[in-house]
């Protein structure tokens, strides 16, 4: 008797969601399933991943650090360039990825955005009102990107942006303004579209808090209205003078920039500009704490010490040298640190909420107690975690993380929680004893270039692990062969969650040889 054929599987051809990545493929195998997935990846530059930060504490920061421009500043004057009629150069732009981002916005919108040296240059008119969905959900600055297209185009079309998990970012204030102005705002799960059937007016606006965010989103969107814009309770940060600063230099007409009212003047057109953006006040607080953290004596040049002045009064508090010039400020600490109390977060000038994490790094090392209450985010202390794990004896009540003195700081594994919880671990990683490693350092890269090689600059003992594949070049997003259907806010979880996949089957010894060269070739 012969063998009967085998039946045969019936091929299921339903298409199914990815519940990793959001990337609609057809039912497949689980081996066939993560190939697909690592395809994807590998398309998009998802398995050029970051390297680990590997730190021996216990040594004094000593040298002169120069402070870079602001990337609060940079990212919205490169939304503004979208409002010029001519080349937009903004100079001395450091190389962080929410500038990256930012230009791949530009270049969403059709316009011309390129790095030439240490410069940006922007130009060209937009033409298309709808932005790259992975850029913009990534970052949280997207969302000023909208009213230069409202005003340019008449519509503008995004995803809710991203952006740190620090707590509640809404865009009320954003949306309210735009509305009193002219703007019809209609929002369809994750996207948002914008359109001004008969264009920008000026508007009497009063917000309830004073957002930065909003306040930048409103100067945009008032700077080429129709007629007169007043922005009462205004944010005063000096990143709003630099945004007013630049809009008159190429013609616009603003007045009282850093105070809580501001009058815009809607003008016809707006031209290009060349444009220095001021320095990072942030950037220069994280220098000064990892300086009194580890101890020694640290320069920060070309950055104004009253950019960042509640930084060094604390740090004055709490027994370190301060001295301060006009452009700059040196930070010592060879002793003992003190307790500073109870220290609050503000609007400008007080304390900036981004700073909270760093100083909350140098109180591991004090005697005494200390505390520091975030009022503006929530969930500012995603570090604390890790604050512990290298011996810290800290606790979190609500937006209010608390330091007691008697800890050992020992290195340990640590996970950066989002961009300046990222730089405070690094801080509390230089004062501890022993070797530590930092995990999802991209965090960190959205707001400070070079981080490693500065502190190794300073004498600090910190190398970056460079991982393979990091040289890869990350490549255009080809539809024929995969659908999009992102839903996160936070991508970078998505990407982390798929490498995760690629990594276990990747040891299984489930796959064979050949896939692996099918994979790579």
């Amino acid at each position: 008797m012969g063998c009967l054929p085998r039946k045969r599987r019936k091929k299921q051809t339903n298409d199914r969601t990815n519940a990793f990545c959001g990337v609609r493929v057809q039912n497949r195998e689980p081996t066939a399933l993560v190939l697909h997935t690592m395809g994807y990846l590998w398309q998009n530059g998802g398995l050029c991943m970051a390297g680990d930060y590997i730190i021996t504490g216990g040594r004094p920061l000593n040298g002169t650090v120069r402070v870079p421009a602001a990337k609060n500043s940079v990212l919205p004057l490169l939304a503004a360039s979208l409002l010029c009629s001519g080349p937009v150069r903004l100079c001395g732009v450091p190389e962080l990825a929410d500038v990256a981002e930012s230009l791949a916005l530009l270049r969403s919108a059709g316009c011309t955005a390129e790095r030439q040296g240490a410069d940006v240059r922007v130009d060209g008119v937009p033409g298309s009102g709808t932005l790259a969905a992975g850029p913009a959900g990534r970052m949280r600055a997207s969302i000023l990107f909208c009213a230069p297209l409202l005003a340019r185009l008449g519509r503008a079309q995004t995803v809710l942006p991203g952006g740190c998990r620090i707590g509640a970012r809404p865009i009320d204030l954003h949306l309210a303004g735009l509305v009193q102005m002219g703007a019809c705002p209609q929002l369809e799960g994750e996207r948002l579209l914008l359109t001004a059937p008969a264009g920008l007016h000026g508007a009497d606006i009063t917000l309830r808090f004073p957002s930065v965010g909003a306040t930048e989103t409103l100067l945009l969107a008032a700077a080429l209205a129709q007629g007169e814009t007043t922005l009462r309770g205004a944010a005063r940060e000096p990143e709003i003078e630099d945004l007013a600063a630049f809009l008159n230099r190429c013609g616009g007409r603003v007045q009282g920039a850093g105070t809580g009212t501001v009058r815009v003047q809607g003008v016809r057109r707006l031209h290009g500009c060349s444009f220095a953006p001021l320095p990072d006040r942030i950037t220069a607080a994280t220098f000064a704490c990892a300086c009194a953290a580890a101890g020694g004596r640290v320069e920060l040049a070309g950055c104004a010490p009253r950019l960042y002045a509640p930084v060094l009064e604390i740090l004055e508090q709490m027994g370190c040298g301060v001295v301060r010039r006009s452009d700059a400020a040196v930070i010592t600490r060879f002793g003992r640190l003190y307790g500073p109390g109870r220290v609050f977060t503000g609007a400008y000038p007080a304390l900036a909420t981004d700073a909270a994490p760093l100083l909350a790094a140098v109180l591991l090392c004090a005697e005494g107690p200390g505390s520091i209450e975030d009022v503006i985010f929530e969930r500012r202390f995603g570090c604390a975690a890790g604050f512990a794990a290298l011996g810290g004896r800290v606790r979190v009540e609500g937006r209010t993380l608390y330091a007691e003195p008697g800890g050992t700081l020992q290195g340990t594994m640590l996970e950066a929680p989002d961009l300046r919880g990222g730089a405070a671990l690094v801080i509390a990683a230089l004062a501890a004893q022993g070797s530590s490693r930092i995990t999802h350092t991209e965090f960190i890269d959205r707001g400070y270039a070079d981080f490693a090689q500065k502190l190794t600059a300073l004498g600090g003992q910190i190398a970056r692990e460079t991982p393979r594949g990091a040289d890869c070049p990350k490549k255009e997003l080809q539809k024929r062969k995969f659908d999009l259907h992102s839903r996160q806010k936070d991508d970078t979880i998505q990407l982390y969650k798929c490498r995760l996949i690629f990594l276990c089957v990747l040891h299984s010894s489930t796959i064979k040889s050949g896939w692996r060269t099918k994979l790579w070739h």
